[in-house]
């Protein structure tokens, strides 16, 4: 018996469920599809604001939990989260009775990007930020983007649109796209600009060497077609080494010498960073942004680069460069009481938290800066960062930490040791103390703080809401 081949037929979908719909990219990929004017059905186990009231808002009935009965009637299609594995009644109910399924990637690929010029934004650090500035530089020069991106651009206030211009613009993340799909997410993207940021190690999760990660962006760098173009920091060696191995154009950045794009003579202001842009030897232009740190200054250079090739004038650039207005939850400025000023941002790796202190250091050179963090990823967990913490939470003048979450997630003989991080901090001269993220640490706090003083929380949880309770008690 010959068996039947199903192919891919966009224009035969009207009906598509999803699993884990309340995801952030899920949540995102839905509203694009009923914008579209699909059908949009859906269920997770987390039902709650802000994904609920979105979803809610948007015409898509969700489902709480899962049950074979939320696939009735049959969809056209069917999407499958990546936090999905065997043994979740849906999915097993999908295999059982050959429903057409897919990834989020493999749909937004198909859906959203093939008619598209797509630019993805790669790299260890930076990907939200980049991708926000660079669809905001191209909706603010009138292009009209299409954009996909892992967290809220201030300009937006959403963080995906469909567009009707040519350049659709992702957060090319290398972290795996399903259960029945172990390879990164921006393989899917079909790139023909890649911003390629950096390259740390991370996810540990899912990687197990610093040359598994490698591997995932090579594979990256060879999809870009001959006409397309890499735009790679040449401040990164692992950037640099990968680069040499591409078929598309090449462009470098950075802050050193020996890069095709430079950026020079930084200067930090409490309303943002001023900088000179030099193409080769010849000034390309001066542009300021309302962010802070020499890694933003990068982002901002690789999308004046990435402007450039996109067909932007530097007018053009500089005007969606100084009215940008950052991404929720990077280094986004909650408010202030008593002189107080209080930040948040999504900082994980020891990079991003030593950038991250970096930039608000560069902000406040002269105030007291607090630094509370909570190792809550599964790479911010890792016995293998201890000393890359202390050296980036010296940058502050106090530390306070919390208990890992979900400890239990890793290895005793591979897991951080809060002690041994506040040990070297102590050495350092560095106040620091451990302690849960409950009453207790906001009234530590209350007591502590001093008019002036700065202080930031990174995390990728919301620490049971104490920065607005702060905020609130301080006022």
């Amino acid at each position: 018996m010959t068996p039947k081949v199903h192919y891919f037929n966009k224009e035969a979908i009207k009906s598509i469920h999803m699993i884990a719909i309340c995801g952030t990219g899920m949540t995102a990929l839905a509203g694009m599809f009923r914008e579209s004017g699909y059908v949009v059905t859906g269920s997770d186990e987390n039902v709650y604001p802000p994904m609920s009231t979105f979803l809610q808002d948007s015409g898509i009935s969700v489902k709480l939990g899962y049950s074979e009965a939320h696939l009735e009637p049959t969809p056209d299609l069917v999407v499958i989260g990546n936090a999905m594995s065997r043994g979740n009644p849906e999915v097993e109910a999908t295999l059982d009775r050959k429903l057409f399924y897919v990834s989020l990637p493999f749909a937004l690929r198909e859906f959203f990007i093939r008619e598209k010029y797509s630019c993805v934004v790669a790299g260890t650090h930076g990907k939200t930020s980049t991708s926000s500035l660079l669809a905001w530089v191209l909706e603010h020069a009138g292009r009209d983007p299409g954009f996909f991106i892992g967290g809220i651009p201030e300009n937006f206030g959403k963080g995906f649109k469909l567009g009707k211009g040519e350049a659709f613009v992702s957060e090319g993340d290398e972290y795996d796209t399903a259960f029945f799909d172990k390879g990164a997410k921006f393989f899917h993207y079909l790139p023909d600009l890649v911003i390629l940021n950096n390259i740390e190690f991370d996810h540990a999760d899912i990687f197990n060497s610093m040359g598994e990660i490698e591997t995932a962006f090579s594979r990256l760098i060879n999809l870009i077609p001959r006409n397309g173009h890499l735009v790679a920091c040449w401040d990164d060696p692992v950037v640099r080494k990968l680069c040499e191995k591409a078929f598309s154009n090449v462009t470098t950045f950075g802050l050193t010498a020996g890069a095709d794009w430079r950026a020079q003579g930084l200067l930090p202001s409490e309303s943002g960073t001023q900088f000179d842009v030099y193409h080769g030897s010849t000034h390309f232009g001066n542009f300021k942004v309302p962010l802070f740190g020499e890694h933003m200054v990068k982002n901002a250079l690789s999308v004046i680069i990435s402007g450039t090739l996109l067909g932007l004038s530097v007018a053009e650039i500089q005007g969606g460069l100084t009215t940008f207005k950052n991404v929720r939850r990077r280094l986004q400025f909650m408010g202030e009481g008593k002189g107080i000023k209080i930040f948040d941002d999504f900082a994980h790796h020891p990079t991003e938290v030593a950038a991250t202190l970096g930039g608000l250091r560069s902000r406040f050179p002269d105030q007291r800066l607090w630094a509370i963090f909570e190792p809550r990823t599964a790479t911010s967990k890792r016995k293998i960062f201890e000393e890359l913490y202390v050296d980036a939470l010296a940058n502050a003048d106090q530390i306070v930490l919390t208990p890992l979450y979900r400890q239990d997630k890793v290895p005793a003989q591979e897991r951080l040791s809060l002690e041994v991080v506040c040990e070297g901090l102590k050495k350092r001269g560095k106040p620091n103390w451990i302690m849960s993220a409950d009453e207790s640490m906001l009234t530590f706090l209350k007591a502590q703080l001093q008019p002036e003083d700065v202080v930031l929380f990174m995390s990728n949880g919301d620490f049971k809401q104490i920065p607005a309770n702060l905020i609130t008690e301080l006022k």
